[in-house]
C-alpha cells in the first residue's frame, strides 16, 4: 500500500486514477482548487463517487498556495505524487495567459519544492501532446526536439519538463512526464471536442469542425491512459548509462528523469470521428466548417514504443468501442 497525492483528482483524468488507485488499496489524497473553467458540478460528482471508497482524502488547495501545499506534503508524507493538476486547453491560453503561468507554473514549482524536500520518491507529472508545436515529423517521438511550442499551454508543458529535469539532476530527484494525446471517455471534460459534439448534436445545434474536418488526432480512450499512467508509476526512472551529452536524448538523462508518449498510434481524422459519434447516437450532425485554429497543430500521432519496452504496456482501444462508452455514460448521467 502507497501512500499517494493525485492533484487535479476532481479533473477528468485525476478522478480516474484516483479511482484505480484507491480501487487497488492505495491511500490517495486528491487534491484540487474546483476552479470554475469548466462545470464544478461535474467536477463534485466525481469527487462525491471517490470519497465512496476509505482510502480516499480530498482536500481542497490550489497548487499556486505555496504554505498550504508545504504543509500538506509534510503532514502527510507521499510515497508517490502524480500532478495531474493544470489549466489545460489550448484556445482558452489565447486569451487568459496568466491563468498558465500561476497553475502550471508556479504551481508546479510548489510542487517539485514539495517533492525534495520531503523525499517522495517518485515524481510523475502530465505533460502534452501539444508540446510537439510545430514539429511535422510522424510519429511524434519523445526523442524528438520540441522547442517550438504553438500556444502559451504547450510552452508551460514544456516549461514543466525542463524544471522536472533540473530537480531530477540538482536534487536527485526521479521525475517522469507523461506526454497525453487527445484523452476521451466518460466523466470527461466538457471543453473537449466529443463532449461538445455530443451535446450539440443532441440539442439539434450545430458542432465546429475546425480545419474543415481535415484535423486528425492521436484519440486515446481515458482507461488506456490510466493503465499507462499507473503502471509508470511503478517505475521509478533511473540514469541512462548511454546518454551523452555531446548528442543528448530529449527522452532521457543523466539524472533520474524520463519522458513517455501514451497515446493511441492510431490517427483519426475528424470527420470519422463524427462519424462514429452519429452512429452511437443515432443522429446526424449539423456541421459548421471552420479554418485551422491559432495554436492548433493539423495532425497528431504517438510513438509509444518506449512505453511498450519499459512497462509493457501499449494503448488500444478502439474509437468505435471508446466513444459508445462515452456516450453510454453521457445519456445515463444526463438523461
Amino acid at each position: 500500500m502507497k501512500s499517494v497525492l493525485v492533484t487535479g483528482a476532481a479533473g477528468f483524468i485525476g478522478y480516474h486514477v484516483s479511482k484505480r488507485l484507491t480501487d487497488e488499496g492505495n491511500r490517495v489524497v486528491g487534491v484540487d482548487n474546483l476552479n470554475d473553467y469548466y462545470d464544478v458540478n461535474l467536477k463534485t460528482a466525481r469527487l462525491q463517487r471517490l470519497q465512496e471508497n476509505r482510502n480516499f482524502a480530498f482536500k481542497k488547495l490550489d497548487l499556486a498556495n505555496k504554505e498550504g501545499l508545504a504543509k500538506l506534503f509534510a503532514d502527510e508524507g507521499f510515497d508517490v505524487v502524480i500532478n495531474l493538476a493544470a489549466q489545460a486547453g489550448v484556445r482558452y491560453s489565447l486569451t487568459n495567459a496568466h491563468a498558465y503561468t500561476s497553475a502550471n507554473i508556479e504551481g508546479f514549482l510548489n510542487v517539485l519544492e514539495g517533492c525534495r524536500n520531503n523525499r517522495v520518491e517518485h515524481l510523475v507529472f502530465a505533460s502534452s501532446s501539444s508540446v510537439y508545436g510545430a514539429n511535422t515529423r510522424i510519429p511524434f517521438s519523445v526523442h524528438h526536439n520540441v522547442d517550438h511550442p504553438l500556444s502559451l499551454y504547450a510552452a508551460t508543458k514544456k516549461a514543466n519538463e525542463l524544471m522536472a529535469h533540473t530537480y531530477s539532476n540538482i536534487y536527485g530527484l526521479p521525475c517522469t512526464g507523461l506526454r497525453f494525446f487527445t484523452v476521451y471517455g466518460p466523466w470527461g471534460r466538457p471543453d473537449m471536442a466529443l463532449f461538445l459534439f455530443t451535446k450539440a448534436i443532441i440539442e439539434g445545434r450545430p458542432i465546429d469542425v475546425f480545419n474543415f474536418g481535415k484535423m486528425q488526432r492521436d484519440f486515446t480512450y481515458i482507461d488506456d491512459v490510466v493503465e499507462g499512467v499507473v503502471r509508470v508509476s511503478r517505475r521509478i526512472p533511473q540514469p541512462n548509462p548511454q546518454w551523452s551529452s555531446t548528442n543528448p536524448d530529449p527522452a532521457s538523462s543523466s539524472a533520474p528523469y524520463r519522458l513517455y508518449n501514451i497515446g493511441n498510434n492510431k490517427p483519426v481524422e475528424l470527420t470519422k470521428f463524427i462519424e462514429v459519434l452519429e452512429r452511437c447516437l443515432g443522429r446526424k450532425a449539423e456541421k459548421n466548417l471552420l479554418p485551422l485554429q491559432p495554436g492548433d497543430v493539423p495532425v497528431t500521432c504517438a510513438d509509444v514504443d518506449d512505453l511498450m519496452k519499459d512497462v509493457g504496456f501499449r494503448p488500444s482501444t478502439s474509437i468505435e468501442q471508446g466513444i459508445q462508452k462515452f456516450t453510454n455514460w453521457y445519456l445515463s448521467y444526463y438523461r
